[in-house]
């Protein structure tokens, strides 16, 4: 009874945290996403609020865009964090590691909104990379690199990086080096190295990176809105007007309960793709990290 209890005391503070923060919100933004305005402030329950969103091209267009550039954000900043966070984890030591973990750390000392408009400073017309070209003599006039669909994915890699390298490190820092050299000794290519020995080891850490970073790229709003322009088309955007633009906090909670339930899909397909569980990536990934301590 006392341990009972005591586990009791202890995850107390934890439910309420969740029951309040994430469990009744959901459970109140899917009531309000039923509800069917007659008149003012009458309603009845129905389904009407996503028939909308399948009747107008214009709102799963840009839910289908909006994926389908998340998943690309996702992979592209797997593929650039991968290599970075083996470096870190397997080629350095001491100082030089700690320095470079601080250098991925270093855009979050800043603000969201911050980094954004760095990245607007820097690619707009007038900007620095604009007049680099123009003085390098590649380019004969200023140019525009701002309000497209490169500008929306180099931000969403450049504020997700972190998300990706940090799982990738604890992960790659716990494979014994002498599993890497044995597959050398054995005649082993450096791909059919990291093909059978480096990925399967890291897979843990590659799902749980890309789960992580294409939860913050598909909810984004920020980044696209700013470098992608009025033109951006994401659904966070579509979100946001229904309920500050247009006060329909109806459809809006449709859009977002669509947007949970995309979510939720694309992520279960991953594990299935690859083959892991979330209690599976968790429990690897806490192995990891205490491997990685001793």
């Amino acid at each position: 009874m006392n341990r009972r209890l005591v586990l009791f005391l202890l995850l107390a503070p934890l439910v309420v945290w969740l029951g309040a923060l994430l469990v009744i919100p959901h459970i109140d933004l899917f009531l309000t996403s039923l509800r069917v305005k007659i008149k003012p402030r009458v309603y009845e329950f129905g389904f009407e609020n996503y028939a909308a969103f399948f009747t107008e091209p214009l709102y799963w267009n840009t839910f289908a865009r909006t994926a389908l550039m998340s998943i690309a954000a996702t992979a592209l900043t797997l593929l650039i964090g991968f290599p970075i966070s083996y470096f870190i984890a397997k080629m350095v030591r001491g100082k030089i590691r700690a320095v470079l973990f601080v250098l991925c750390l270093l855009p979050f000392w800043v603000s969201e909104l911050v980094r954004t408009f760095g990245w607007m400073i820097l690619l707009r017309e007038t900007g620095v990379v604009s007049n680099a070209l123009q003085w390098l003599g590649f380019a004969s006039g200023p140019i525009e690199f701002l309000y497209n669909d490169a500008a929306i994915m180099v931000g969403l890699v450049y504020t997700s990086m972190l998300f990706m390298v940090v799982p990738l490190v604890t992960t790659l820092d716990s494979l014994d080096n002498s599993y890497i050299e044995a597959g050398y000794d054995l005649g082993g290519s450096g791909f059919a190295v990291l093909r059978e020995i480096i990925i399967p080891h890291a897979m843990p850490g590659i799902v749980t990176g890309c789960i992580v970073v294409f939860m913050l790229s598909l909810g984004n709003y920020l980044t696209p809105i700013l470098l992608g322009g009025k033109d951006s088309l994401w659904f966070t955007e579509q979100i946001y007007a229904q309920f500050i633009t247009r006060f329909n906090w109806e459809q809006g909670s449709a859009f977002g309960f669509l947007l949970l339930i995309l979510s939720s899909l694309i992520v279960w397909g991953g594990l299935k793709l690859t083959g892991q569980t979330l209690g599976q990536t968790v429990g690897q990934e806490a192995g990891g990290q205490e491997a990685g301590g001793r």
